[in-house]
């Protein structure tokens, strides 16, 4: 019998799902990223749009299937140190979501960094996006920021990706 208790018990404690911190939406995390930026550095700027989606439509327009989505942010360089000054959130009608960070941050040669937006998280909806704005050395090349979109039900799997596109 007292085995049957010790059983349930460690079934009930291994059973628990312990809820986990979203690192992407902690501004601790990023603020541990944070470089402090002078006037007078000589650095490009730029600013780069990128679709996400938070949600696809399935069968009609009626019905949507929730995506889980991974904005990949990369230094492509395998010199420089790069910096990202912002990463901002926008819905599907435009309207801003929320500010990952609004401050400069360092990526490292070939380093790259990710926000994830949760399966669960559907504010942005179908037409979800990001702006992102940056800064680079002269002669640098661009960051890459990229959109992977996975979902997987039962046997199904999903996913697709999409590329940001610089817009100054």
């Amino acid at each position: 019998m007292k085995f049957h208790y010790l059983l349930f018990i460690i079934l009930l404690v291994f059973s628990c799902e312990t809820k986990k911190e979203n690192t992407s939406l902690n501004p601790e995390n990023w603020s541990k990223r944070a470089v402090k930026l002078k006037a007078s550095d000589s650095l490009e700027y730029g600013k780069s749009y990128l679709s996400i989606y938070s949600q696809i439509y399935s069968l009609t327009e009626h019905t949507k299937h929730n995506l889980t989505s991974m904005v990949s942010m990369r230094n492509t360089s395998d010199k420089d140190t790069i910096y990202l000054l912002r990463a901002e959130y926008y819905d599907t009608h435009g309207k801003s979501v929320r500010k990952y960070f609004d401050f400069p941050i360092f990526l490292a040669p070939m380093e790259t960094t990710e926000i994830v937006i949760d399966e669960i998280d559907v504010s942005g909806g179908t037409g979800s996006n990001f702006i992102f704005e940056w800064k680079t050395p002269n002669n640098c090349p661009e960051p890459l920021f990229e959109g992977v979109m996975t979902s997987t039900m039962g046997q199904q799997g999903l996913s697709f990706t999409t590329l940001a596109k610089r817009i100054e």
